[in-house]
């Protein structure tokens, strides 16, 4: 089997077999129309770097159009970048060259991917224009023909000039200098990035000797040379930097997760625990990752967590989930057996991060409250036995450790049960810790809708009161089987309506089951935690008091303001990251 074939068969491999081209929305068809020069890319000088940026070149027409056509400056997701990179190649191969210029030029295939930190948070036109104002150097300096050597110059000086001012708003940014290059071709020109005067010129793209001038082409090019030369050399200074501060980062938090004393897996230990992370294994899907049951080698089962993690953002998620977990010891708060953190195979740039956990064997609490066709639902004495342990592990984090600990995020579907229908707490990413005697004041909100108290997601006021509010959603979930949003209706706003007749709120297969009285005081506590105002709420431990019977329920208070009312619909209708059941969302 010749070179050339084992390539292209490992390209099919990695490209073309997982993702269809449908998930491409770039017609490549102008690689074949455009008469660009190609000798850089030929069988002897494949690969090399004036190839790989000639092709760079060639693939950012396409991406140019699309900014055009959509407004975005870059595909979807991953399966559109490699599907575009599938299609990219077999426009190259129709014109017979070598199959290896895709995996060798572009050795991450997701780089295309739309992400929000490769430069000043820009993703659209419209970020565009909020971040550098409707009218810029390039759409003056870059529209009409740009054959003239004094047009195509000024140009390029705009776009040095706003590439700099864009990396000024954006110090960390890599990519700057691309966004520069695709808004110049694909909007500041009317004629559009395909045409041959755009794509010689803002993108250079060598086209080839025949069209133009040799003359006038030597000197464009001395000129093109020294312009983009300069910037391709500004940007790598940046990426080797960025990439020295991403190493020490890198180095300084796994020092940091082996000082809390988390034990370390291996890949490897993890693929063998998993069969390979294999379908069958899989347990849980949610926004933040998928979870997977193993066996390690202890013969003890686990549950381990793959952290979705593609531009490293939830790396302090990871290393908070890590910290707090290792220093607590809770039988209602779920245990972190170690973590493993590698180096992707395939994207040398990406990391793969796991957690190890107490495996489950009942899953979480959210299986068995809303599945309408579920046999056997809890029982009351499941349900109340539950609530406890969740109030439990709550008041464990908020006075048994110093500093407090506020959970955050406390929803059934973090709510596991071990096979002896015991409640653990788990997922600790969005956990925060307190300081000493004072409230917490954020304009980072993280958590999840409906579940998040009126104070914190309005005015970022984080205190022990805001994880009570979640508890006593809840508990008023576990007591009535309904979710906290159902057909447009709070549960709290509609418990409040039936406080005259609270057996009313008793899911249908509990009722009888208990005394009504006690049964009745957890929907009490319940109305009290989740109550809108702060005042009216009590703290963890009251609240654990009062299900126990060890102190009395204080009479409630009128009926609050509805969150239907038209002064919380900001907060009831407040965006959500995913329609995953585990979503977060951030302000």
């Amino acid at each position: 089997m010749s070179a050339h074939y084992l390539c292209l068969t490992l390209l099919s491999i990695l490209f073309i077999v997982p993702f269809s081209s449908s998930l491409c929305p770039i017609d490549f068809t102008y690689v074949q129309i455009i008469p660009w020069d190609t000798t850089s890319c030929n069988r002897q000088n494949a690969a090399a770097a004036p190839c790989c940026q000639t092709l760079l070149s060639l693939f950012g027409i396409g991406l140019a159009q699309h900014l055009k056509d959509t407004s975005l400056f870059h595909l979807p997701n991953s399966n559109s970048s490699f599907s575009c990179l599938t299609s990219f190649q077999s426009k190259l191969s129709s014109l017979s060259l070598p199959p290896s210029l895709i995996p060798n030029c572009f050795q991450n295939p997701s780089q295309f991917a739309a992400n929000s930190s490769n430069c000043a948070g820009i993703l659209s036109t419209h970020d565009w224009v909020a971040k550098v104002g409707s009218t810029t150097p390039v759409d003056t300096a870059c529209g009409g023909d740009l054959t003239g050597l004094t047009h195509c110059g000024t140009c390029v000086d705009a776009g040095m000039k706003l590439t700099s001012r864009l990396m000024g708003l954006d110090p960390n940014g890599t990519k700057c200098f691309y966004f520069t290059v695709l808004y110049a071709a694909g909007i500041a020109n009317e004629f559009g990035p395909k045409d041959t005067r755009v794509a010689s010129c803002i993108m250079g793209l060598p086209l080839k000797p025949s069209k133009m001038n040799r003359a006038s082409l030597l000197s464009r090019n001395a000129l093109m040379a020294v312009g983009f030369g300069f910037t391709f050399l500004i940007v790598i200074a940046v990426l080797v930097l960025r990439s020295k501060k991403k190493w020490f980062k890198e180095q300084e938090q796994e020092q940091k997760l082996r000082h809390f004393g988390a034990k370390w897996f291996s890949i490897t230990e993890l693929e063998k625990a998993t069969h390979g992370f294999s379908q069958r294994n899989l347990i849980g899907q949610g926004a933040d990752g998928f979870v997977y049951k193993g066996k390690i080698s202890d013969g003890s089962s686990v549950a381990v967590k793959q952290i979705i993690d593609l531009d490293s953002e939830r790396d302090e998620d990871f290393t908070n989930e890590v910290e707090i977990i290792s220093k607590i010891k809770h039988r209602n708060l779920l245990s972190l057996r170690g973590c493993c953190i590698e180096n992707d195979s395939k994207f040398k740039s990406q990391k793969r991060k796991f957690l190890v956990y107490d495996f489950m064997p009942n899953g979480n609490l959210s299986d068995h409250l809303f599945t309408k066709s579920n046999k056997n639902p809890l029982t009351w004495p499941q349900r109340k036995a539950i609530i406890l342990d969740i109030a439990r592990g709550l008041n464990y984090l908020h006075y048994g450790t110093k500093p407090a600990i506020y959970h955050r995020d406390i929803k059934p579907t973090n709510i596991l049960l071990d096979s002896e229908w015991r409640a653990r707490l788990a997922d600790f990413g969005l956990a925060k810790q307190s300081k000493e005697g004072q409230s917490h004041l954020t304009t980072r909100v993280a958590g999840t809708r409906g579940y998040l108290a009126p104070e914190y997601g309005l005015y970022g006021q984080l205190t022990e009161k805001s994880d009570v509010y979640s508890f006593g959603i809840v508990i008023l979930e576990m007591m009535s089987g309904r979710k906290v949003l159902e057909s447009w209706d709070l549960i709290t706003d509609w418990a409040w309506k039936l406080v005259g007749n609270v057996e009313a709120i008793f899911e249908e297969s509990i009722r009888g089951e208990g005394a009504k009285g006690v049964m009745e005081r957890f929907v009490h506590v319940g109305l009290l935690c989740a109550h809108v105002n702060v005042a009216f709420r009590p703290t963890i431990d009251e609240a654990l008091k009062m299900l126990e019977g060890d102190i009395e329920i204080p009479q409630l208070p009128n009926r609050p303001l509805p969150l239907s009312h038209h002064s919380m619909v900001s907060l009831r209708f407040a965006p959500s990251s995913s329609s995953s059941s585990s979503h977060h969302f951030i302000v």
